[in-house]
């Protein structure tokens, strides 16, 4: 068998494209795809995301959301009355994440199976 060459020095180096890294440092973060992947099934209050996620902290749920909030994928709707009620829903933008969280659903799926 040949043996691979190291890469000469007057290789340049292969680059990560920024707009990608962005993406996964953002749904990569601890509990963010799941919550992403939870509101793909409609507008969901604090207490339903909470139960839906288990193992969740109230303090990282709501430090999460306001991420993807301020991120543009998560909108935070409120509406008056007694008590409040506000929800949570994805964006057009988070919305169109989903056939891709759906495409890592299920090689986890197929992965975890294998071992």
């Amino acid at each position: 068998m040949a043996e691979a060459s190291a890469p000469s020095s007057a290789d340049p180096a292969p680059k990560v494209c920024p707009h990608f890294h962005a993406a996964v440092e953002l749904i990569g973060k601890r509990w963010s795809g799941a919550i992403l992947a939870a509101l793909a099934d409609g507008p969901s209050r604090f207490g339903e995301l909470k139960q839906g996620v288990p193992g969740m902290s109230d303090r990282l749920l709501s430090q999460r959301l306001r991420e993807l909030e301020a991120a543009g994928m998560v909108e935070r709707s409120v509406a008056s009355g007694a008590p409040v009620r506000v929800t949570y829903a994805l964006t057009e933008k988070g919305a169109e994440l989903q056939p891709a969280l759906g495409e890592l659903r299920t090689w986890g799926r197929r992965w975890k199976a294998a071992g």
